[in-house]
């Protein structure tokens, strides 16, 4: 027979796995224990509570922690009975019933989402070549800018934008997400200057947002909560990290990733950096610091995932050649474009992709090629879902490639305008893909 504290700690257990998966009720969840709406969240609690198949037992323990519906304010509740029930504090332990018990409030959208289609998107790239320019057709203006790093994109975008869209009587959308935390000594000229996000954020044209200190390949979790919106126009991540984005976890095994790690960069560590985590890299004579993420393997099948998943047109720019090479293995659909623990390198290039190859290297700054023409992409790509089990799958209708950092017409980085002083740097590319909605 199952002890009343034997109910109790599984029904804790049950409360605390329920709230790792349902960020967005969690926030909502704040508007219900407000002074102005207690007694009806309570109400509706226990009539939720009283509905259930929970044992008498257990029923009967949450509504004493609820005061039977009596209290006017969190602080009339039974603090040492909700802890028991949720292991949290009072007014987080009524929010975590609250959403356990499905007594959340909808989560209203806060930002709109256009109404595109790929067949439409990727006509549309056949006839300009500025992709940003689909801001000025789309039913809404909306850029996600993903790694915003010092938001020196972000002001050409709006400067470029802005004031042609507010003639139209529309604003510009742009919401930027950055892993650096604002305080953090780590990243230098990666921190953007404070006047420039005051700028942004008071400019009439626009409508801002900054999100510093957020892993972008948790946009998931980061649209669901309301912090971005669901899907936006345009999705767009200049000089993709390297070595983030540059090894393929599914293509190469740890051990061969690492020792590519440690030839290209030398040998690092955790250590502490004015008191915050860093990342310790002894390359060649010099000693180089970083946030401590900085060598975190995700590889370019996140990134397109990502690009599918918050838009409908991502433009990749300043893609350096190891990311690039890597990334198009991803995109093409034959096996032998991806082999098992084989690093790409100078040598294995032209064999792995043959004439593709021959066709890519030949192009010049400022040319472009159409992948979806050229070669056959990809039928199915996936990528794993919110609690890591289930499997939705996508694709892209088209792929425009460009060679260079710098296009006219085309809002830029200061990261992309860096590569004309980078002599020993081979030209970069320009990835703009179309994902299948």
């Amino acid at each position: 027979m199952t002890s009343h504290d034997q109910l109790l700690a599984a029904f804790r257990s049950q409360i605390t796995r329920g709230l790792q998966h349902r960020d967005a009720e969690w926030e909502t969840s704040r508007r219900l224990v407000e002074a102005s709406q207690l007694v009806h969240t309570l109400h509706g609690l226990m009539e939720r509570v009283r509905r259930s198949h929970l044992p008498e037992a257990l029923q009967e323990a949450i509504l004493t922690a609820l005061n039977q519906g009596t209290a006017e304010r969190i602080q009339d509740l039974p603090g040492q009975h909700l802890k028991a029930l949720t292991g949290l504090p009072p007014s987080k332990a009524l929010r975590a019933l609250c959403v356990h018990f499905d007594v959340v409030q909808p989560l209203t959208p806060r930002w709109p989402v256009p109404s595109l289609d790929s067949d439409i998107v990727s006509a549309f790239l056949r006839d300009h070549t500025a992709p940003f320019d689909l801001l000025l057709t789309s039913s809404v203006a909306s850029v996600l800018d993903l790694g915003a790093g010092d938001l020196s994109f972000a002001a050409e975008l709006a400067d470029q934008y802005g004031p042609p869209l507010h003639r139209q009587g529309r604003s510009l959308l742009l919401h930027c997400v950055d892993r650096l935390h604002p305080q953090s000594k780590l990243g230098g000229p990666l921190h953007p200057p404070q006047e420039l996000v005051q700028a942004l954020r008071s400019r009439a044209d626009l409508s801002f947002r900054y999100l510093p200190d957020q892993d972008m390949c948790e946009f998931e979790r980061l649209a669901r909560t309301g912090k971005l919106a669901a899907c936006y126009t345009i999705a767009t991540c200049w000089a993709p990290a390297t070595p983030t984005f540059a090894h393929e976890p599914t293509r190469l095994s740890p051990a061969i990733i690492q020792q590519q790690l440690t030839q290209s960069r030398g040998s690092f560590r955790q250590t502490r950096y004015g008191g915050e985590s860093a990342l310790e890299v002894q390359h060649r004579d010099r000693t180089l610091l970083f946030p401590p993420w900085k060598f975190e393997i995700r590889g370019p099948l996140a990134l397109l995932s990502l690009i599918a998943q918050s838009s409908y047109l991502g433009v990749l720019g300043a893609v350096d050649n190891q990311v690039f090479w890597e990334l198009l293995a991803q995109l093409l659909e034959d096996h032998r474009f991806r082999p098992k623990d084989e690093p790409f390198t100078s040598d294995n290039l032209p064999v792995i992709f043959g004439d593709l190859y021959g066709r890519l290297s030949a192009l010049a700054v400022g040319e472009s090629f159409d992948l979806s023409t050229g070669a056959t992409l990809r039928t199915r790509l996936s990528h794993i879902v919110s609690d890591g089990t289930e499997q939705k799958t996508y694709r892209f209708r088209s792929v425009i490639i460009r060679r260079g950092a710098v296009f006219p017409g085309v809002p830029s980085s200061s990261t992309a305008r860096r590569f004309k002083d980078m002599v020993e740097e081979a030209p970069p590319w320009m990835v703009v893909l179309v994902p299948e909605r």
